[in-house]
């Protein structure tokens, strides 16, 4: 009886295994048949304004029906090619992640067409204790002496003078892969040339800090800045000019008698010197 149960599990598991192979067998007929071509990808992860070389790629099959508009299917067509985003291991390279052809790998790979790079120096504190980071966007604000007219004092005033402002390196570092919040000395500001002319102006004529800022929002407002009396709440001091006060009028000096006396005199200055006339 126990010989036969054995030889009964023994089928059953022979028929299991048989099942599976030939479903198995199946699955690989249809996957074979699936039409794929050849795409390019990164064999390793490739950071924003690297030189590409054929070490760093490889070819994989990628089913037809979703082949990424602008990839590659040959190593060769990326020959010295520079991205301008960083790449991971085993992403697609597409045309919208490289820079144009021609262009020399670094920071400058980076810059948007029409824009310029500008480097100033910070610490840990205007560098947003260390989470200014590469690909994060930044307001740039300037604490300064406002300058006055004549014979007025000259006003501290703190004001916004950039709004959302892309962070393209911290010192030395572009990737913006990284989200550890780093303590640099120097941030690499992208900016237009007029708002370049800006930011050069405001750190000769004062000290700049930085604003981190959601990377989602774009909207931009506009303040007239913030001074010390308005602060503290102090209410401006009105100056008030004093006058010449009125020559003091003599009293009528009435005199009794017979004979006919001088009733008024008036004091009369003149050419600095006083004299007294009396009628």
């Amino acid at each position: 009886m126990k010989n036969i149960k054995a030889i009964g599990l023994i089928l059953l598991a022979l028929l299991t295994g048989l099942a599976a192979a030939v479903y198995a067998a199946g699955w690989i007929s249809r996957q074979s048949g699936i039409a794929s071509n050849k795409v390019v990808v990164a064999a390793v992860d490739i950071e924003l304004g690297s030189r590409v070389n054929a070490q760093m790629l490889s070819t994989v099959d990628w089913p037809s029906g979703s082949v990424p508009n602008g990839s590659f299917s040959e190593v060769k067509a990326l020959d010295d090619r520079v991205v301008k985003v960083g790449v991971l291991r085993g992403e697609a390279i597409i045309e919208g992640k490289l820079a144009p052809v021609g262009t020399q790998g670094g920071l400058s790979a980076v810059i948007a067409s029409g824009k310029r790079a500008m480097t100033v120096r910070v610490n840990d504190v205007v560098g947003v204790a260390g989470f200014a980071l590469p690909g994060n966007y930044v307001d740039v604000m300037v604490n300064a002496q406002q300058d006055k007219g004549r014979g007025e004092d000259a006003l501290q005033i703190s004001k916004t003078v950039l709004e959302k402002v892309l962070v393209l390196a911290v010192a030395q570092e572009a990737n913006r892969d990284d989200t550890k919040p780093k303590v640099v000395s120097a941030v690499t500001l992208e900016l237009s040339l007029e708002d370049s002319e800006k930011l050069d102006l405001a750190r000769s004529v004062g000290t700049l800090s930085l604003v981190l800022r959601n990377q989602m929002d774009k909207t931009t407002v506009s303040t007239g800045g913030i001074t010390k009396g308005q602060l503290f709440g102090e209410k401006a001091v009105v100056q008030v000019s004093t006058a010449a006060a009125p020559a003091p009028v003599r009293p009528r000096v009435h005199r009794a008698g017979p004979a006919a006396q001088p009733s008024e005199c008036v004091e009369v200055i003149q050419n600095a010197a006083r004299s007294l006339a009396c009628f």
